[in-house]
């Protein structure tokens, strides 16, 4: 993996991270894409990138991670569901994440649903993250888990579920983007220790490789929410909801045409 290649993921990761059209099945095909996919360290880098792209938020809504120790209880609680589900399916997961074609599907699936969200749950009664019960956190967290199939979006997984929980779509963002933080950093934690565990070493090379995609992620999120939460509160879903159809297609439509997206 080169500096270019690290450039147009990282780029990937930043625009699409916090939108609702799965930022690690955008990666997961660029990779695929460029034919480093199979690397050991590539798979490191699209994992740990999203952790420059998470630090956005911390960045952005600093003043709401130091309102109350009400607000992490509640990120904790969210979280709980994720950290059990992905020490339990860590194998499962991993052979996932080698599957174009299980992304094209999940891409389409998704993007139905997106079609229709903003018309199933158009009644919101949470207008504020404080109104947020513990309750409520924890079913969040539970649709979050559907983003462990790549191509499902964990935002978007999140804020559907935050939505059905009668959250406005405003709200419903910014708490999936909350999450984001200690889901990201275990995820990037985790991915470290199997990374090792597996007999990898990382060189000073890829190091700085590592270094550069989180800064180009963050600076690329960072420019990324604040345009995603306005066109959100004005247009809702279905643009993300078509384009995830047409994506997901022609993902599907190239690997039964027999050209090799596999990364197996």
């Amino acid at each position: 993996m080169n500096f270019i290649q690290a450039l147009i993921l990282a780029i990937i990761e930043g625009l699409t991270e916090f939108l609702p059209v799965s930022s690690t099945g955008h990666m997961i095909i660029g990779s695929s894409i460029m034919g480093i996919a199979s690397d050991p360290f590539v798979k490191l880098f699209t994992i740990c990138i999203q952790l420059g792209a998470i630090l956005s938020v911390v960045v952005l809504y600093f003043k709401r991670f130091f309102k109350s120790i009400n607000f992490y209880i509640k990120l904790v609680i969210a979280f709980i569901p994720a950290a059990v589900f992905g020490v339990l399916l860590s194998d499962k997961i991993d052979q996932m994440l080698e599957s174009p074609l299980t992304v094209g599907i999940s891409l389409v699936i998704g993007g139905v649903i997106l079609l229709f969200v903003d018309k199933w749950f158009n009644h919101p009664t949470i207008n504020e993250e404080a109104e947020i019960n513990y309750l409520t956190a924890l079913k969040i967290g539970f649709f979050q888990c559907l983003a462990m199939i790549p191509g499902v979006s964990r935002s978007g997984a999140s804020i559907v579920g935050g939505m059905s929980q009668k959250l406005s779509r405003k709200v419903a963002a910014e708490f999936s983007f909350f999450l984001a933080v200690p889901t990201m950093f275990a995820a990037t934690g985790k991915k470290l220790l199997d990374f090792y565990k597996e007999g990898h070493a990382i060189s000073h090379e890829q190091i700085q490789i590592l270094a550069f995609g989180n800064v180009v992620a963050f600076i690329i999120a960072l420019l990324a929410i604040k345009s995603f939460i306005g066109y959100l509160n004005k247009n809702g879903f279905k643009l993300f909801g078509w384009y995830r159809i047409v994506v997901g297609l022609a993902i599907i439509a190239l690997i039964l045409s027999g050209h090799q997206l596999s990364i197996i």
